[in-house]
Order: structure tokens, then C-alpha cells, then sequence
């Protein structure tokens, strides 16, 4: 079972991975576009360029259209597609000054509180974007510019936090079996004990 939990948050992450450059390299291409169409409109450029700055500026040189509604949209996939990773290795991050020094019956203690809640904000989350995703559909919400359909955001978002929910589900049932059952499953950033 860990295996294939570890390699499903391993491909949410890369898949996370790809949509984020990919977003990256959508923010370039804007910036230089309105960088570009900027300058072409300037003075300068239309006395230097002449009519090469209008013919360059003719085919549709500057910001690519509604770039930031594409951001918050992937972006949104990317954090939940980054999550499962980052929970089942133990990744996030944990001040532990004190609890060094607890046994480690406390400390599994303290792990397994932390996954179980961890793992109901995370079912919470995906509930509340599923009825946000339902709510986008029933009333046939688009994006301000390209007009595509908010509810799209939500669907993509929704199936990276169900992917992420499973696994926090996971990773509490295991820091429970840890705990009842006095060993170690998985380490804390680590894989899992054979």
C-alpha cells in the first residue's frame, strides 16, 4: 500500500511540477510581450523603427490574454498536486525544540494527532471545493477575459485535493497503527520500513 501511495503523490508532484513551469513560462512570454509592446508605443521606437514598430505591433506583439486567470488557476492545482508528497515523507515543516526531548511514545502520540487533523482540514478542503465546484456550474460562472468556466479551476483543484486527502487518510491510519502498536511504519521524512 505505501508503495503505491509514494508513487501517487510522486506523480501528483510531478504533474504539479509541469503544470507550475509551464505556468512560469506562460508569465515570461507576457512580461516580454508587454515589455515588448511598451517600448514599441514609446517615441523612440516609432521614430528609430518606424513603420517596423506599427507591423510588429499589427500582429498582436504584448501581454498574452487573461495570463493571470490561467495562473490562479494552476496554480491552485499545483499547491494540492504538491501536497501528498510532502505528507507522506514527513516534509512539512515542524518545530520540534521541545518535543525532542518527549519519549517516543509521546512523540508518536503528538504525529498521530497532528496526521488525523491534518487528514480532516484536508477532507474539509475537498468537500468545500466540490460544493464551490457545484456552485460555479449551477450558475454557469465564467472568467472575466477568456471566459471559460470557473468551475474547470475547481474540477482540477478537486482532483488534486482528493488525491491529497487520500493520502492524509493514509498517513493518519498508519501514525494510528504506529501508535497502538508501538513501532515504526514510516519514518518521519522518510520511506517506509520493510
Amino acid at each position: 500500500m505505501h508503495q503505491f501511495m509514494n508513487k501517487l503523490a510522486r506523480f501528483m508532484a510531478i504533474l504539479g511540477g509541469i503544470i507550475l513551469t509551464l505556468l512560469i513560462l506562460l508569465t515570461c512570454v507576457s512580461v516580454v510581450g508587454r515589455t515588448l509592446n511598451t517600448i514599441l508605443h514609446s517615441g523612440a521606437a516609432q521614430s528609430v523603427l518606424g513603420d517596423f514598430a506599427k507591423t510588429l505591433l499589427d500582429t498582436g506583439v504584448g501581454p498574452v490574454l487573461g495570463d493571470f486567470e490561467i495562473v490562479e488557476a494552476g496554480i491552485a492545482f499545483a499547491i494540492f498536486a504538491f501536497i501528498p508528497l510532502c505528507q507522506i515523507t514527513g516534509g512539512h515543516a515542524s518545530v520540534d525544540i521541545f518535543t525532542s526531548a518527549f519519549p517516543v511514545k509521546v512523540n508518536r502520540f503528538i504525529q498521530m494527532v497532528v496526521e488525523i487533523l491534518f487528514a480532516a482540514a484536508l477532507i474539509l478542503i475537498a468537500w468545500r471545493l466540490y460544493e464551490g465546484m457545484i456552485s460555479k456550474m449551477r450558475y454557469n460562472e465564467t472568467t472575466f477575459l477568456l471566459q471559460f468556466p470557473i468551475w474547470w479551476a475547481y474540477a482540477a483543484s478537486l482532483a488534486a485535493a482528493c488525491v491529497t486527502a487520500l493520502v492524509a487518510v493514509y498517513m493518519a491510519v498508519v501514525r494510528i497503527a504506529e501508535f497502538f502498536g508501538g513501532r515504526t511504519i514510516i519514518h518521519v521524512g522518510g520511506g517506509a520500513d520493510h
